[in-house]
């Protein structure tokens, strides 16, 4: 299982897990986690827009595995999207795989505290082991 976001580490997770998948013959599972953005006491915010968060998922998803692949996609890798908030779906899925891979941003300090909290979510609370990829 490859949680993705778009951004480079994510892409990153996800050529890595696919090589690792492909060594050792197992499947390998791309998943964009998507929901709609939340105000203040939990309730959701709807902006008027031609373009769903849901539909959005779906164009991270496909351009991940566009800029990890290619147009050639290994026939070992799928990929789905998936309604919720990312780390508990991924910590979710994890009960079904034998790894997870995530990226991270890689800030340390105060600034680690605000980015990387699905990775640091993630490695504490899977059910699985769990590969923490930086970008390049």
């Amino acid at each position: 299982m490859v949680g993705v976001d778009g951004s480079a580490q994510s892409v990153a997770a996800l050529r890595f897990a696919a090589e690792l998948g492909g060594r050792l013959g197992v499947a390998v599972h791309a998943l964009a986690v998507w929901n709609y953005p939340t105000l203040l006491y939990g309730n959701y915010y709807y902006p008027e827009s031609d373009v769903t968060p849901e539909e959005d998922a779906t164009r991270v998803v496909e351009g991940a595995m566009q800029a990890a692949f290619g147009t050639v996609i290994p026939d070992w890798v799928t990929a789905a999207i998936q309604r919720g908030r990312p780390a508990d779906v991924l910590i979710e899925q994890s009960k079904d795989a034998m790894m997870l891979a995530v990226g991270t941003r890689g800030h340390g300090g105060f600034t680690g505290l605000l980015l990387g909290s699905v990775s640091s979510a993630c490695s504490a609370h899977a059910h699985c082991p769990v590969l923490v990829v930086h970008d390049g």
